[in-house]
């Protein structure tokens, strides 16, 4: 956030003036403010300084793709479809569009923000993780290359003012909804390194980003909100004053559900010394945070110079946004004239195209418009557009349905939703939906207005409606769309189109025009009761009771037993209409409100059954059927893969979802999205949720060792490329910290029938390497357009580091080590083209220095049984037993030089009961056995010496063994 040139003399304040400095203009305008002032300035909501002209400013606009939550926007596909695409060049000018659009947005309502909380860099690590569709990619290389470009976008090209200024998500190392606030993920210095900090070094280092939101989850032992990594790491990434804004209730949850520190005084205090400048806690009402604040400057644990520091970087992100430039801001646009323009209506339909993944093609697809006859398009989101809760509002839209209804005609397309038409009946009668009654001219117009105020704040936000009557019981049913979603959650919707859900006043209403909010109120399930079933509400865990005005959600004891009568099934509607076609097009997948989402993590990889037969119905019926998965996140679908001639995958794809769908199931558009994770076979094939050691668990598709159902990078064309001529080249140093880079060249050839985009992608592996290392790792990539018959060149420079380094624990510090390597081109990470071969020469690794150094107890080389904790409440790391209470350590090519006679264990213990470090050389030599005494906290470290029984000499690999439950931080020789 540099600053302009000085030039003449003005009468305005030096902070208003935009020819000064940057930092000149934050200075002057932070010493004009109070105290006080200063201090209100650091929560989410900072007030307006009147005196001073300066306005009222809040931290935090959602624009993860497009502008959400207030009210309509253009609509890009999720993230994760982003991801999808491969390309960073068109995701950063979507974020360019969806600056443009906050910023003229933000001219008609002052209630946009222009600091956009976006986008997410947490990697997909796990496919169960409910935010999957926040996140690019499960790796850090991908991740972060599409998070520069769409950083890159929101902050615009202006040397000095910035559009937008973009905060990354997720700091660090989250990948659970489950019990959020107070897991821990354990992550060792080598993943730390590699993986999840990767993913934000590269992105932060290409300058566009504003700062970083630190994640509800704790790391270590130590929650991200008073991680020192943000001081440690983060901030030496770059000369910009980076902003770190708490995520919403995180600062209180240090105190209260966390339990990190005893008083709100300290946690606040803490966050501030760590690196946190803006508090999102307690919503508008700031006087909790202030307070906080002031007491902890009244007892001294921060003093003023701690809260100037945190106010000139807000004060900073502001100035460079352009607040204080009046007319001079470049990217002011008063009359709102970059909103919904025609460019951006088309980029999201580039998008929607480009994110499309052939997963499979048996010579079903494409299908031609003019020789293929009727088309049942089939499945619960057939005609489906669907939101997450990130998105905004659609100005329109495009189903699947719609998009081949166009391309096609309506009239050769077939549409059958397959949901399960019910009845629901109680002993006293039929479950009925009423017509809407009449309501009171007054109550209407009030309601609409409360509706209205609801949806420019969060359009995902269920309403509520309470001017339509209740269900009731009657002596002639209702018939309802019961739709499965997995895991026994179901929607119910009546004839008019809208969802049952609850409101406030606990009766239940077909009211809904959509599954959605933070509590989605539209979702049910039933539990088996005698020969009958419950009827169990989502939203509030009540069960569904005939009241004398209605139906309504009470607690069990007052539940009454239904009795479903099916219509018709879903699968035999399905079967019907795909008898009947040409060709059939099954869309299935999920709605990204319901199972699977931020606060719900997945529990299987699994269709829903519901959804599972209605595919296998449509191709008993016509074996012409081709399936597309419409999801937040991957599935398990091996029988369909095995079964089905065609197999595609698309993200929910925004406004333009069914055109540009339907441009690539007819040939308009050859597809080439890339998976953007691995896609497993089973759920069987990952490891726990709360495991963040890939590479101990052999997880995504830098370890993974099986093979998946669709590999990494995987994706079909209507094309074909060859791949010929891979040069690599060494430029510059040898090996170590700064070892020059590779030049790599590889010549790609559009061979097939059509024009298509490739997604030549580079990897490298060490055969032979002396510690884990992946399978394969991305080292580069690049999405090339190529008309049928075309040749080109490519040219990829990536320095040696990145692509053949380690984080070394022996030394503390990234290495490359001397020997074979190789680099790898293709089309996904399994479907390898061309490799060649590199030889990197140098010194060999040098053995751990442990006279000089020690050894950290959380470098070690291999672990069983540990857990990563904190060392201190402030810094550093330390191990100890998990669930078993005995933990193995390894460190290898220990150099012990002429011999060690003596090791001293710093460690701590909490409780009573016998607790011990053991250690021994690799052929099972004893050295010692140290009893380690209670310390009185798990803070408290005392150091222990114990003589070695056999002093050992020379380079050896140890082996300790902690038992008991102790903290360990060193070991010293």
């Amino acid at each position: 956030m540099s600053g302009c040139e000085p030039g003449e003399p003005t009468t305005r304040p030096p902070f208003r003036d935009p020819r000064l400095p940057l930092g000149t203009r934050v200075d002057d305008l932070l010493a004009r403010l109070t105290p006080d002032e200063r201090i209100a300035m650091l929560h989410q909501y900072a007030p307006s300084v009147e005196r001073l002209g300066l306005a009222a400013f809040r931290t935090g606009q959602e624009a993860l793709h497009g502008v959400a939550w207030m009210g309509p926007a253009t609509v890009f596909p999720q993230a994760v479809g982003l991801g999808a695409t491969w390309s960073p060049d068109l995701v950063r000018r979507i974020g360019e569009a969806v600056g443009t659009e906050a910023r003229a947005m933000r001219a008609r309502d002052p209630l946009i923000g222009l600091n956009v909380w976006a986008p997410v860099v947490n990697l997909l690590r796990d496919p169960r993780w409910g935010r999957n569709e926040e996140g690019y990619a499960e790796d850090p290389y991908l991740t972060s290359a599409l998070a520069a470009a769409y950083t890159r976008g929101l902050r615009g090209d202006h040397p000095d003012r910035w559009r937008t200024a973009p905060v990354l998500k997720h700091w660090l190392a989250h990948n659970n909804e489950t019990d959020r606030d107070t897991t821990s993920s354990s992550v060792r210095p080598r993943v730390l390194h590699e993986y999840d900090l990767a993913a934000f070094r590269g992105a932060v280092r290409a300058g566009a980003v504003a700062g970083v939101m630190p994640a509800y989850n704790l790391v270590n032992g130590r929650p991200n909100h008073v991680s020192p990594y943000l001081r440690e790491h983060l901030r030496t990434w770059t000369d910009q004053p980076l902003v770190v804004c708490s995520d919403a209730g995180a600062p209180s949850n240090l105190i209260d559900s966390e339990h990190y520190f005893a008083t709100h005084e300290e946690g606040v205090a803490a966050a501030l010394l760590a690196g946190v400048d803006s508090f999102t806690d307690h919503d508008q009402d700031s006087s909790k945070t202030i307070g906080r604040v002031r007491g902890a400057l009244a007892r001294g644990l921060i003093d003023a110079s701690t809260v100037d520091t945190a106010v000139r970087r807000l004060l900073t992100m502001r100035c460079a946004l352009g607040e204080f430039d009046g007319e001079d801001d470049p990217y002011a646009d008063p009359r709102g004239a970059g909103f919904d323009t025609p460019a951006h209506r088309a980029l999201a339909l580039e998008a929607a195209e480009q994110a499309v993944v052939l997963l499979k093609n048996d010579g079903l697809l494409p299908l031609s418009p003019s020789a293929t006859g009727t088309v049942a398009v089939v499945g619960p989101l057939a005609d489906e557009c669907k939101l997450d809760w990130y998105s905004g509002s659609l100005l329109r839209r495009s189903s699947p349905r719609e998009g081949l209804a166009a391309r096609l005609g309506a009239d050769r397309v077939v549409f059958v939703e397959g949901t399960d038409t019910v009845r629901l009946r109680t002993a006293a009668g039929w479950v009925r939906v009423p017509p809407p009654g009449v309501v009171a001219e007054g109550q209407a117009r009030e309601r609409a207005r409360e509706a209205a105020q609801e949806a420019a704040l969060n359009p995902a936000h269920a309403t509520g409606r309470t001017d339509l009557p209740p269900l009731t019981i009657g002596d002639t049913p209702t018939d309802l769309a019961l739709a499965d979603w997995g895991g026994g959650v179901f929607t119910l919707r009546a004839p008019s189109g809208r969802y049952l859900t609850v409101a406030d006043d606990g009766f239940v209403r077909a009211a809904a025009e959509q599954p959605g909010g933070w509590v989605v109120q539209e979702t049910f399930a039933l539990e088996r009761h005698g020969d009958g079933h419950l009827l169990r509400h989502g939203g509030t865990g009540g069960y569904v009771c005939v009241a004398a005005d209605g139906l309504k959600v009470a607690d069990r004891s007052r539940a009454e037993v239904f009795h479903r009568e099916v219509v018709e099934r879903g699968e035999d509607a399905v079967a019907r209409a795909a008898a009947g076609a040409d060709a059939v097009v099954v869309v299935l997948g999920n709605d990204p409100h319901i199972n699977g989402r931020e606060t719900e993590d997945r529990t299987t990889l699994a269709l829903p059954a519901g959804q599972d037969r209605l595919w296998r119905a449509a191709h008993a019926a016509n074996p012409r059927t081709a399936l597309v998965l419409t999801s937040s996140y991957p599935y398990a679908v091996g029988d369909a893969a095995d079964a089905l001639p065609a197999l595609l995958w698309t993200a929910h794809g925004g406004q333009a979802a069914g055109t540009g769908l339907a441009r690539v199931l007819c040939g308009d558009v050859s597809p080439a999205g890339r998976l953007p994770q691995t896609w497993y076979a089973s759920e069987d094939d990952l490891p726990d949720l709360l495991d963040y050691d890939i590479i101990a668990s052999r997880a995504t598709y830098l370890y993974f060792d099986s093979a998946p159902l669709f590999p990494f990078g995987h994706g079909l064309s209507y094309t074909r490329f060859d791949y010929d001529g891979l040069l690599v080249r060494q430029d510059g140093a040898g090996t170590g910290d700064a070892a020059g880079a590779l030049t790599v060249e590889c010549t790609v050839t559009n061979s097939g029938p059509c024009d298509g985009d490739e997604v030549v992608q580079i990897y490298a592996s060490a055969p032979g390497a002396r510690v884990p290392r992946p399978h394969r790792l991305l080292i580069a990539h690049r999405r090339v357009s190529l008309r049928r018959g075309e040749r080109v060149r490519l040219f990829f420079t990536v320095p040696v580091d990145e692509a053949l380094g380690f984080w070394d624990v022996a030394h503390g510090r990234w290495t490359v080590d001397p020997g074979a390597y190789e680099i790898h081109a293709g089309a996904s990470s399994a479907d390898i083209r061309r490799t060649a071969a590199l030889t990197l020469d140098g010194p060999p690794p040098a053995p751990r220095p442990v006279l000089r150094r020690g050894l950290e107890a959380a470098d070690h080389d291999a672990a069983d049984g540990i857990v990563f904790v904190d060392r201190t409440k402030a810094r550093g790391d330390a191990v100890t037993c998990g669930d078993e209470a005995v933990g193995r350590l390894l460190f290898r090519a220990c150099d012990f030089g002429a011999g060690a006679t003596a090791v001293t264990v710093e460690a701590a213990r909490e409780g009573t009961g016998g607790a011990t470090v053991e250690l021994h050389l690799a052929d099972g030599t004893p050295l010692a056995t140290v009893a380690v005494p209670p310390t009185g906290g798990r803070y408290a470290y005392t150091t222990v010496r114990t003589a070695l029984t056999t002093p050992p000499a020379g380079v050896h690999d140890l082996h300790v063994t902690l038992r008991g439950a102790l903290r360990l931080a060193r070991l010293g020789f």
